[in-house]
């Protein structure tokens, strides 16, 4: 008797993960690279003292480097929001959005939050970075609490938000996955969740009480963010025609909120990195460049992957992804009283992604093995059951 299988989407190529990679991909980042190397060599005083210039140049790559590592769950992330805009807003991303990345994100944002936290102004901030890098990476670790606690639930809403997707029909850690998933039925659950974690912080952490009420109030903003940032779209349809129509077409409206999404997305990746950075060296121009190697090569990964088709190639790398995210956010959450190694941070997403991409070659190489016109459910290394339809 012979029984029929569903399965999910097309066969992959028959190239794997590291025979796709191609170095056009990332011409722009060997450039930038080069680019941000030489002025670091420059501002290490190297055409002086080149034993400086050289020193500074290390420190550049050492940065860039942790800034991939901690970001490498941001480039599946963004690819699988990248995948969805136009070729217009892909470029924009790659050009303006880098700048916003890099200036905003990584040097803007953080001294706002101190001027914030400390009640000085920006002008005041912005001078003591260049000017007293100790003290501006005193206060800015003083503001943990604040930042870990605003992008560690902005993230954990990004995985509740996959998590209980209650119509995905693929799961990678099935028992786990399929549980949340029935969560998802309920009506804003992701907020609930988010609330009831903060209230079991604020209860249990040992913090200060304006510790609490910062780590409360910077939780709540993560929450509000997350919602307006996902709701957006809302804003731009006319409320005079109906639903499936906007003020503006479609692919620029998924583009618009795309870019916003990305550059939030992106600010909430970055706080561990602008504040380790100031564990490698206090100097702000050596971090700024350092970490504008790391978030071009993070970009360029993320195109790589959207024009490759990787996401559809590889089937658990999006599941991959969202568990590094949500790892990340309990890192985050958890470093607000206990402090957790960057490497552990940066590490620990690496892996799961890697495990991910083991698991999505495993499926492809045995839905290549297949007999013609027999197909069978995705498996994966983790010995994971039902996904199986039979019909």
């Amino acid at each position: 008797m012979t029984q029929n299988v569903t399965c999910y989407p097309s066969l992959p190529s028959r190239t794997g993960f590291l025979a796709q990679i191609s170095m056009k991909y990332f011409t722009y980042s060997i450039g930038i690279t080069l680019l941000c190397l030489v002025l670091a060599f420059a501002w290490g005083g190297g055409l002086t003292s080149p034993q400086g210039g050289l020193t500074a140049m290390v420190l550049a790559l050492i940065l860039g480097i942790m800034e991939v590592s901690l970001s490498f769950e941001n480039a599946v992330a963004n690819a699988l929001v990248l995948k969805t805009m136009n070729a217009r807003w892909q470029k924009l991303f790659l050009t303006v959005g880098m700048v916003i990345a890099v200036f905003g994100m990584r040097l803007v944002f953080p001294i706002l939050i101190v001027a914030m936290a400390t009640g000085q102004s920006l002008h005041t901030v912005a001078l003591m970075a260049f000017q007293h890098p100790e003290e501006y990476s005193r206060y800015l670790e003083q503001s943990h609490t604040y930042i870990s606690a605003f992008g560690g639930t902005f993230l954990f809403l990004v995985f509740l938000h996959f998590m209980l997707d209650d119509a995905k029909e693929r799961h990678w850690i099935a028992v786990i996955e399929k549980r949340l998933m029935k969560l998802g039925k309920l009506d804003s659950v992701q907020a609930m969740l988010s609330l009831v974690l903060l209230l079991i912080l604020y209860r249990f952490l040992p913090l200060g009480e304006v510790e609490r009420v910062s780590m409360l109030v910077a939780g709540i903003s993560g929450i509000v963010l997350y919602i307006l940032v996902s709701s957006f779209d809302v804003f731009l349809m006319d409320e005079e025609k109906t639903p499936g129509d906007s003020v503006i077409g479609p692919a620029q409206r998924a583009g618009i909120i795309g870019f916003i999404y990305l550059e939030v997305l992106d600010a909430s990746f970055s706080f561990d990195g602008v504040i380790g950075a100031f564990a490698v060296t206090r100097d702000l121009v050596i971090i700024i460049l350092g970490l504008s190697i790391g978030a071009m090569f993070v970009r360029s990964l993320t195109v790589f992957m959207v024009e490759k088709g990787t996401l559809d190639a590889y089937v658990y790398l999006e599941h991959g992804a969202h568990w590094a995210i949500g790892i990340l956010a309990g890192i985050m959450l958890a470093g607000i009283s206990v402090h957790i190694p960057e490497i552990i941070t940066g590490l620990s997403g690496v892996i799961v992604i890697l495990v991910s991409l083991i698991s999505s070659e495993s499926y492809r190489l045995a839905q290549l093995k297949q007999p013609s016109g027999i197909l069978v459910s995705c498996g994966s290394l983790l010995g994971l059951r039902g996904n199986k339809k039979s019909t």
